[in-house]
């Protein structure tokens, strides 16, 4: 049987190859790369499509979301633009009421049941008088209200969402690894920071396949109209991360139209019974591990939370932060932590951890360290998330032992003039490195952590080569990159880190026909207008999947 080649022709195709690194046209079958320029003219074309000279590259790859949590929030009430108070009870308060306008009947779902939940809200950005539990007692109008911050370290409920989760606001409870916030008289706030958050996921949690399927597909939805092909989600089915302990089942429900590489909490994994003969260590039932699934759905490293975030200033630092008399802490105690991902790593996973702090980045370069010296080498790599204070001698130590740092540079644009306030002018210096990373060898991936911040990947780019603070201000200078290192980031870069290199992230023969087509070519454009660049199509697999 005949099979139909498709070619793209006249474009301004940038491959992502260091060998042949620019080319006009490409051709591709059964979703595969078959040839560049006159080699790929020479085949029995089926399908021609004149690009007019626009600009192909590889589909961007995000490698650390969260699409179920985004989908989420283009579905919730949105407190994104919330920048006082007021504004932040007066979108519950349309928002409670239009959802009781709504209602298909008074009786479908008493309100006083019905839960409030809202995303994008960033206390950062408020000013005058902060939220309180009275004014969200207020707005909420009884119900239980659920306000998740965009850092995903944080949330601020009400009084009746804590009376729900058996919390007394007059005597909340310690949490180990995280805190139950209390004003002056020692009364709840309504702010649960980290571990805390855990009291209230316990009431709203599982959500339900359906829920999280139509998250997952609004959120893919968007990422085929930014040209992103492929993305990895940190952090599925359990901890304070994850929505459900069968979330991996409405990933396998889910119409996802990127490619999808997920990462189940350490939370889920467990000791499963074994010949004597194999390897031990904590993993999934059947021994499922790192690596099983295909190019559509694949189980990616084992996610673990080491320490929070610099905006909430519980990530663990060596010293101080400057803004406050303490260096935040870590999620658990540093040898139970070391112990867990010490046991997956011997059960065959590959370890992604979460790790913002110096002191960390410090503690997982050693805990992944000894896993390389103990087990056998992964084929996903070994990855450390965010690194928001990196010393040059750890840069030096990632590379030495084969380390994925994976930082987001959009963080900067969005939230660098308060992270800078936190830990002042020479730890800022050292926040989220991407040129140091290249001048050690080391490989740099693309990523957003999304919806924490703007994920849209020609708006990370521009964070790259840019490094400016929403304020203009310049962030850790020294580590911008141009954008055409930060494009290679996004595609070729977030395949290695990923593990899928050499078969997608470039455009070359038999490498998967992941493209995005823009309407400028993103390197030729000053560094302030690389965000607007238009895509003008996306698609994977050789499908057309937008344009």
């Amino acid at each position: 049987m005949k099979s139909d080649i498709f070619l793209i022709d006249n474009a301004n195709i940038l491959t992502q190859h260091r060998d042949r690194p620019t080319a006009s046209a490409v051709a591709w079958t059964h979703g595969r790369i078959l040839a560049l320029d006159d080699a790929a003219r020479a085949l029995p074309i089926s399908h021609r499509w004149d690009a007019n000279q626009a600009t192909l590259i590889p589909g961007f790859n995000d490698i650390h979301a969260h699409s179920v949590w985004f989908g989420q929030t283009l579905l919730e009430v949105n407190l994104g633009d919330a920048r006082s108070a007021k504004d932040v009870y007066d979108a519950l308060i349309v928002a409670r009421q239009d959802q009781n306008d709504g209602a298909a009947d008074a009786d479908s779902e008493n309100s006083s049941d019905k839960w409030l939940v809202a995303s994008g809200f960033n206390p950062n950005l408020l000013a005058g008088d902060p939220i309180t539990l009275d004014g969200l007692d207020d707005a909420s109008g009884g119900r239980p209200l659920l306000i998740k911050h965009n850092s995903g370290h944080a949330m601020t409920v009400n009084s009746a969402a804590l009376w729900r989760a058996g919390v007394d606001k007059n005597n909340p409870p310690t949490i180990e690894g995280g805190e139950v916030v209390v004003d002056g008289e020692g009364t709840a706030t309504g702010l649960l920071d980290e571990n805390a958050m855990r009291l209230i996921q316990d009431v709203v949690q599982p959500e339900s396949q359906a829920e999280i399927t139509a998250a997952l597909e609004a959120a893919h939805g968007e990422y085929v109209r930014e040209g992103l092909t492929s993305v990895t989600d940190c952090g599925v089915a359990g901890g304070w991360i994850g929505h459900s302990p069968r979330e991996i089942a409405a990933y396998q429900a889910a119409t996802l139209s990127a490619r999808t590489q997920i990462m189940p909490t350490v939370d889920v994994l467990h000791s499963v019974p074994h010949h004597d003969a194999d390897p031990g260590g904590i993993t999934l039932d059947g021994g499922i591990r790192t690596g099983l699934g295909d190019d559509r759905l694949q189980i990616g490293p084992m996610k673990m939370f080491t320490d929070g975030s610099l905006l909430g200033t519980t990530a663990a630092m060596s010293e101080n932060y400057q803004c406050c008399p303490h260096h935040g802490y870590f999620q658990g105690e540093p040898e139970e932590l070391r112990v867990n991902a010490l046991s997956a790593a011997s059960a065959g996973w590959s370890l992604a951890l979460h790790a913002i702090g110096d002191a960390a980045v410090e503690f997982a370069i050693d805990v992944i360290a000894e896993a390389n010296a103990k087990y056998e080498s992964p084929r996903v790599p070994h990855r450390i998330e965010h690194g928001g204070v990196v010393h040059d001698d750890q840069i030096a130590r990632m590379a030495k032992h084969g380390i994925v740092l994976v930082p987001q540079p959009r963080f900067i644009r969005d939230f660098g003039d308060a992270m800078a306030d936190k830990i002042g002018a020479e730890r800022t210096a050292l926040s989220y490195p991407a040129r140091r990373l290249l001048a050690a060898g080391m490989v740099l991936p693309g990523s957003s952590d999304r919806p924490v911040a703007e994920g849209a990947p020609l708006k990370v780019i521009e964070s790259f080569v840019r490094r400016q603070t929403e304020s203009g201000e310049l962030y850790g200078g020294d580590d911008r990159i141009s954008a055409e290192e930060a494009l290679y980031a996004y595609t070729a870069g977030s395949a290695h880190a990923t593990g899928w290199g050499g078969i997608k992230g470039q455009i070359a023969p038999g490498q998967l026909a992941d493209f995005a087509l823009l309407g400028e070519d993103l390197t030729q454009v000053a560094p302030e207008h690389i965000s607007e660049v238009p895509v003008l199509a996306t698609i994977i697999g050789g499908q057309k999947v937008h344009g």
